[in-house]
């Protein structure tokens, strides 16, 4: 209620908590404060069995016509209630604190009952309900959406177009990808046989110079000349003597 205590500090949206019951699974459901005032109000969730359930933020504080949101998550499950019955409550208090106040500077006494404090409660119920049944209500709203709004047949027309043009635009872009890609090879397949005749072209020139630089060497090195030895025999010199020339 506001500060003349005629109407609540804050509304609860929804009004009971449901969660999907399955084994070995947690689940949650989101509940929505929105503080109704011109006040700072505080609040804190508490209930009956703590052990099952997380819940953050247990305690804030919420500024003036603003809202919160709690996520309280049902811990895994290990087995199943009798008739699937829960007998579980959670209560949410609420009351109003000084201005800027945060939450941090709350005292420890902010929620008890014996204080000067006006504190409002809430309670909430717990329901467990099936992953089949959800399904079902979840159809049902559809349906009941579909029915009272009949021009959404247009509206999800227009969705469709929008997603056929954006998966036509998807696959042009890839198209134009794969061509530039192959592009690319191309281009990179041409630069390999360029590179592949330089570097042959390299190993050959390298060769012929050592080739050549062997045989200059082997010219320019002396050779073994067989060395043959002349022996001259003394003339005799040519006489006369004893020879008479007719005349």
């Amino acid at each position: 209620m506001t500060a003349d205590g005629s109407n609540p500090l804050i509304s609860v949206q929804p009004n009971a908590l449901k969660f999907v019951f399955e084994l070995e699974k947690p689940s949650f459901c989101d509940l929505k404060v929105v503080n109704n005032t011109e006040h700072y109000v505080a609040f804190k969730v508490k209930t009956t069995s703590p052990k099952k359930y997380f819940v953050r933020p247990n305690t804030g504080v919420v500024q003036p016509w603003d809202s919160s949101v709690i996520r309280v998550t049902l811990q895994a499950p290990r087995e199943y209630p009798p008739d699937m019955q829960c007998k579980d409550k959670f209560l949410l208090q609420s009351t109003i604190v000084p201005p800027n106040t945060d939450v941090d500077d709350l005292p420890a006494d902010t929620f008890n009952k014996e204080s000067t404090k006006e504190i409002q409660e809430c309670k909430l119920k717990v329901f467990y309900v099936t992953p089949s049944s959800r399904g079902n209500s979840e159809d049902e709203r559809f349906k009941s959406y579909s029915d009272q709004a009949p021009d959404s047949n247009s509206a999800v027309q227009q969705l469709k177009d929008e997603r056929d043009a954006a998966v036509r635009q998807t696959l042009q872009l890839q198209q134009e990808l794969d061509f530039l890609k192959r592009r690319r090879h191309r281009r990179n397949d041409t630069g390999f046989s360029l590179k592949f005749a330089l570097i042959v072209g390299l190993i050959g020139i390298m060769v012929g110079l050592l080739l050549n630089f062997s045989f200059s060497s082997s010219l320019s090195s002396p050779a073994a000349v067989p060395t043959v030895e002349t022996t001259t025999s003394p003339v005799e010199p040519s006489t006369t003597e004893g020879i008479e020339t007719p005349l």
